[in-house]
């Protein structure tokens, strides 16, 4: 029977049958060693990745090599402490110069400023079970991948002294910060556009044919709906008219009001005008969410990061430790404690109203044995109703360019009930948050207690800005209180 036509296989096979037996060795031997080279170096790769990445040698994963997904919630999710010398105790034998109340970005800055820089002694507690606070990230036991427990957390910066901070411990063994720009993509009305709007964004959704940034300007400033009272940004009353103001009526119909109802549950008009005036537009064709100078992710992830600032024989680490059932013994034992928690929590004693705060449920899809991406971009903005139960996805497979056989998707709805993540901006919460301001404002004269961060200042703070407050404030308090004279000459 002869060889079907095209078949390279044949060809090789008719060529073979003049071969001596010797040459038949020869390349059976060449063939073995290609197969066996090919195998270890998948291997090596393979380990080196888990290496890098902190990953199991054994991923756990399905039992059978068909694709399939398994659908659970992030709160069934084992999560380690990322910190090998934190304790679930407090020891009580001991004494420290600082107690944080809190072991994310501005709980860490204080801890390990007053331990590197004055040679303090400090506690830094967590009611959760890990370090980190919201940047906290872990290798997914399931697929091997490095991901985030509490959304997505891409850093970006444009003040130097954050970047050079951020920065200052990779000599010392800290992660490598690692350049990365983020773009999203939005599905608004059937399609994927950019997010943030640009001109792209503009021409699907409008169906325009702008071309170049004085284009884009001039329709800009055609569509815009002045403020009252000026017209300008800072004369907007509230966020629906900050948004009409900046992309006017189409788009802030199509993305800006139906994600804003989704993420708050509240109309524009009833949220301060910072909820949308975050939102960036561009001129241009950029597809970056973000425009700083700086974008960056940490190479071994934010927990390795937050670990190497953390250990220090100076600080201790309790995790799982709720400050408040401790509260009295604590105020004893740390000269000054800064505490990082929702401010009507710690004032809760006065019976006043409680403030809003918008949290987030985390649904995870795992997908087994995909070699590629389900996402077309990192993370997909659901603004409309498109996707009515979700604001947002996210692969975490795409940061650092992960490989893994398998895949996460986690998918945002926000909701009132759960963590506070987001302070809701309306004047009943700013109102309330003056009375309680108030309250740490005379505490605070006492040098005992200091208020920092996002939920104790009720502001939401990007990363960068945090880190920024919690170092000017560490230098107007602690550094200001207890540096040394320097010695007469």
């Amino acid at each position: 029977m002869g060889s079907a036509p095209n078949n390279p296989f044949a060809q090789i096979r008719s060529n073979m049958s003049t071969l001596k037996p010797h040459t038949y060795a020869l390349i059976g031997a060449m063939v073995m060693f290609v197969v066996m080279t090919t195998h270890s170096m998948k291997s090596l790769n393979s380990s080196i990745h888990r290496e890098t990445m902190g990953a199991p040698s054994f991923i756990r994963s399905a039992n059978t090599c068909k694709y399939h997904v398994e659908t659970s919630d992030s709160l069934t999710n084992d999560l380690p402490s990322g910190f090998e010398k934190s304790s679930n105790t407090i020891d009580k034998s001991k004494t420290y110069d600082i107690c944080t109340v809190g072991a994310g970005l501005s709980g860490t800055v204080f801890a390990e400023r007053s331990a590197n820089m004055l040679g303090m002694t400090s506690l830094v507690l967590d009611n959760r079970p890990h370090i980190g606070g919201n940047c906290y990230d872990f290798i997914d036991q399931k697929t091997g991948i490095l991901r985030n427990q509490y959304g997505a957390h891409l850093f970006h910066t444009s003040i130097q002294r954050v970047w050079d901070y951020v920065n200052s411990f990779e000599a010392a063994g800290a992660p490598a910060w690692v350049r990365w720009d983020h773009e999203v993509v939005g599905l608004v009305d059937g399609q994927l556009v950019p997010i943030p709007v640009n001109i792209n964004t503009v021409n699907r959704l409008l169906g325009t044919s702008i071309q170049s940034e004085d284009e884009m300007k001039a329709w800009l400033a055609s569509v815009q709906i002045p403020c009252p009272n000026g017209g300008g940004d800072d004369n907007c009353e509230n966020a629906e008219q900050m948004a009409q103001c900046r992309v006017g009526v189409g788009l802030y119909e199509k993305i800006f009001r139906q994600y804003t109802l989704k993420q708050w549950a509240k109309e524009p008009k009833d949220l301060d005008a910072l909820v949308t005036a975050r939102i960036p537009v561009r001129s241009t064709f950029d597809p970056r969410y973000f425009s700083d100078k700086y974008q960056a992710l940490p190479s071994k992830g934010y927990t390795a990061w937050f670990a190497h600032l953390l250990d220090n024989p100076k600080i201790d680490v309790a995790v799982n430790v709720d400050f408040f059932e401790h509260k009295e013994h604590l105020e004893k034992a740390c000269g000054t404690i800064v505490y990082t928690g929702p401010i009507d929590r710690y004032f809760e004693q006065t019976g006043m109203e409680k403030l809003e705060y918008r949290s987030i449920k985390f649904t995870e899809e795992r997908h087994y044995n995909t070699n590629g991406y389900i996402l077309p971009k990192s993370v997909v903005n659901y603004p409309g109703m498109d996707v009515p139960d979700f604001t947002r996805a996210i692969e975490y497979k795409y940061f650092l360019e992960q490989k893994s056989p398998h895949t996460i998707v986690v998918k945002e709805t926000s909701s009132d009930v759960g963590d506070p993540y987001y302070p809701v901006p309306n004047d009943r919460n700013q109102e309330l948050f003056a009375k309680y301001r108030q309250l740490a404002d005379e505490l605070e004269k006492s040098g005992k207690v200091i208020f920092a961060g996002r939920l104790a200042n009720y502001k939401y703070f990007n990363m960068d800005q945090a880190l920024d407050n919690a170092l000017t404030l560490w230098e107007d308090t602690i550094m200001k209180t207890h540096q040394q004279p320097p010695t007469p000459q």
